[in-house]
C-alpha cells in the first residue's frame, strides 16, 4: 500500500505526543501546507501496534512526525521497562506503519546517546554510548526504525529543548529565581539549548529536502541529522542569561547570587554527558538554512512569553 499525492489536497500529517512540548509546537508553528491529524497519547498509543496500524490506514498520511516519548530523564532509571516500550519499542511500529503506508517518518531523538567524551561538536556518525536508561532507550528507537526497512525517515537528534506548553530548564529558572535567593546550577555540563519553535522549522525544511535533492543522483536527504540552536553554553551560563532577561522584561525576581556547582555537587539519578554539543553541518549542507544563534533564540522565547 501507498499513499497517493492529490494535487488539488494537502498532504496529510499524522502527528504523535501532539499533547507534549514539542508537540504544542508544532501544532502552532507547522505550516498550512500540511493537513495535521494531532493524537496525543489518549487518541494514539504507539506502542499499540494494532491501533497505530488503524490511525495509519484510516488517515493515510504521506508523514507521520513522533513526538512521543518518555522523556523524563530521571524517571527513566526506576521505570526502564517503561522507558524501552516508549522510547524503543514505539518507534519500531511507527517505521512500519509508515513502510507499509509509503509515509515518511520523522522521529525525534537525542543528545544522550552520546557519553560526552569526545569534547568536540557530535556529527551523526560518531559512536554512541548512552550513560542513561533515558540514552539507551533512545538509541534503540533509533535502531528500531534504522532496522524496520522504512527508506524514507528522519532522525533529528536534538538537546536542551525549552518551549511553551511542557516542564523545561527555562520555565524552571525562571520559577525558582522568584522563589529563591540563591540558585546553584551545574556548570560543568556544556551543551546547546533549542527553542522548540526552530526545531519544528528545521523538520519542516528537512521535509521539504527531498524536492530539491532528490533529482540530483546520489543524494538521498534521508538518514540522521542533529540539530539545536547554535553556539554552546553550560547550565550556569543558560541561568545567567534567563534572569538576565527575566529582568530586562520587567519583573524583580527574588534570586540575588547565582552559583557555579560541580556535577558531583549535585547528584541525580542518571549521568549526563558532560559535553553534548551538536555539529549541524549536514543540516546546513542538507537544507542551506541559516541556525540561529542560542541566545538570540531565547530572547525570542521571552519577547513571546512575556508581551
Amino acid at each position: 500500500m501507498s499513499s497517493t499525492f492529490h494535487p488539488e489536497r494537502r498532504p496529510v500529517l499524522l502527528l504523535t505526543g501532539a499533547g507534549g512540548m514539542l508537540g504544542t509546537m508544532f501544532r502552532q508553528r507547522m505550516p498550512s501546507i500540511y493537513d495535521m491529524h494531532a493524537c496525543d497519547h489518549d487518541a494514539l498509543d504507539i506502542t499499540n501496534a494494532e491501533q497505530v496500524g488503524e490511525v495509519v490506514l484510516r488517515l493515510r498520511p504521506q508523514v507521520i512526525v513522533n513526538c512521543a516519548a518518555f522523556a523524563r530523564v530521571d524517571a527513566c532509571e526506576t521505570s526502564r521497562d517503561l522507558a524501552f516500550l516508549v522510547n524503543g519499542e514505539g518507534p519500531g511500529i511507527l517505521a512500519r506503519a509508515a513502510r507499509e503506508a509509503g509515509a515518511v517518518l520523522v522521529h525525534i531523538s537525542t543528545d544522550y546517546v552520546f557519553d560526552g567524551c569526545k569534547k568536540q561538536p557530535y556529527v551523526e556518525d560518531d559512536d554512541t554510548a548512552p550513560l542513561s536508561v533515558y540514552g539507551l532507550s533512545k538509541l534503540r528507537g533509533e535502531q528500531a526504525i534504522r532496522e524496520s526497512g522504512l527508506e524514507r525517515y528522519f532522525i533529528v537528534r536534538t538537546s536542551w529543548l525549552y518551549g511553551p506548553g511542557g516542564g523545561n530548564f527555562v520555565e524552571t529558572i525562571i520559577r525558582l529565581a522568584q522563589e529563591r535567593e540563591e540558585l546553584r546550577i551545574v556548570a560543568d555540563q556544556i551543551g546547546c539549548p533549542t527553542y522548540t519553535r526552530d526545531l519544528v522549522l528545521a523538520i519542516y525544511r528537512l521535509l521539504d529536502a527531498p524536492r530539491r535533492l532528490d533529482p540530483v543522483p546520489g543524494k538521498s536527504p534521508y538518514g540522521t541529522y542533529h540539530f539545536s540552536d547554535d553556539g554552546q553554553c553550560s547550565w550556569f551560563e543558560f541561568a545567567e542569561v534567563i534572569v538576565a532577561l527575566l529582568r530586562q522584561h520587567g519583573s524583580e525576581p527574588a534570586v540575588k547570587r547565582i552559583l557555579p556547582i560541580r556535577t558531583e555537587d549535585y547528584p541525580l539519578p542518571a549521568a549526563r554527558p558532560s559535553w553534548s554539543v551538536l555539529s549541524k553541518a549536514k543540516y546546513r549542507q542538507v537544507t542551506g538554512a541559516r541556525v540561529s544563534h542560542w541566545r538570540e533564540s531565547l530572547k525570542d522565547y521571552f519577547e513571546a512569553r512575556f508581551t
